[in-house]
């Protein structure tokens, strides 16, 4: 059997859960792996097959998107290109983690393919979301469209619909709690975050998608994005500030960590996944701004962790997908 496993590239959430899925799939047949997307830090151990632009977004220095990077950085007549470069006909299963070039090709060329994605759950209308519409749905429906779908949130509010893929680098920890909070909020620029830190009287770890080495600033250690770094002190720290990922937040949970979320402004994915993890207890702030410091320490005092069951059925999900939806 020849698979294809197509990745989205934009943000580190779908390359970690990959890192997971692709030693899974490969006891299945030969295995090609395809990355679009140009804003992540973490890669694969595997060797890619296919490595393409995609269609991006670029983080913004002030908790949202920044829009005109975002649009130079759109290269459609390349996108074009890339997909109808792909030798879909080879393959007897194609899976897609919210991957466009792959979904459109598959899409024009009337092949089916498989969602194995976060994303890929907002087809079920149990799944939260703002009550207010918003472009975003669309964006969600249409980036990167396929046939089946097998998703991964908080909840199973739907049938197809699994808790999340935890890796088991991520189950295999030694927890602890040295006190510290871990940060990961790439949408903000560090500078501005340390200034806010630096109120409070407990240390912090913020990892850095600017920063190519480390520096401190009072009680802020400033540490560029690297997935063993972050794991030991996610492992070890008192609790996880975040934005409105799914993969980052889904951890810290599991691991029994304190949480709190800033979704991105104007990303309406994260404004969902927020909303979800509210409903499991989770504290939620829509921007960093006046009062920002009093929500934090209010949040440092609360001992305010949240019991979830995560189970490992992550082989069990791939070897049910394969046997479903192989040509």
């Amino acid at each position: 059997m020849k698979i294809l496993y197509a990745i989205q590239g934009t943000g580190n959430g779908h390359i970690s859960r990959a890192r997971e899925i692709v030693p899974l799939l490969q006891k299945y047949g030969e295995l090609d792996l395809l990355v679009s997307g140009t804003e992540a830090e973490v890669t694969l151990a595997q060797p890619l097959k296919y490595k393409f632009h995609g269609i991006s977004f670029v983080f913004g220095s002030n908790g949202g998107g920044d829009k005109w990077a975002t649009f130079k950085l759109m290269n459609l007549r390349r996108f074009w290109r890339d997909m109808h470069s792909l030798p879909l006909e080879e393959y007897d299963l194609i899976i897609n983690d919210f991957e466009p070039v792959s979904a459109w090709a598959c899409k024009l060329k009337k092949i089916p393919s498989v969602s194995l994605s976060h994303q890929c759950s907002f087809v079920s209308k149990n799944t939260p979301r703002p009550t207010k519409w918003s472009y975003g749905e669309w964006v969600l429906k249409n980036y990167s469209p396929t046939t089946h779908h097998i998703g991964f949130h908080f909840e199973s509010y739907a049938n197809f619909i699994h808790t999340p893929v935890i890796r088991s680098e991520i189950r295999s920890l030694q927890t602890s709690n040295l006190g510290h909070y871990t940060v990961y909020l790439p949408a903000y620029d560090d500078k501005k975050l340390t200034k806010y830190l630096n109120e409070t009287d407990v240390q912090w770890h913020i990892f850095s998608k600017r920063q190519k080495t480390a520096y401190t600033d009072g009680n802020v250690q400033v540490i560029p994005v690297n997935n063993e770094g972050f794991n030991i002190s996610l492992a070890s720290c008192e609790g996880l500030l975040t934005g409105g990922g799914f993969e980052g937040p889904a951890e810290a949970l599991f691991l029994q960590k304190k949480l709190m979320m800033i979704p991105m402004q104007g990303q309406y994915e994260q404004q969902c996944n927020a909303l979800a993890a509210s409903r499991l207890g989770v504290p939620v702030l829509q921007a960093i701004g006046d009062g920002f410091v009093d929500h934090l320490k209010k949040w440092i005092k609360e001992d305010n962790k949240i019991w979830v069951d995560f189970p490992d059925e992550t082989a069990q999900i791939v070897h049910d997908m394969v046997q479903r939806y192989a040509r």
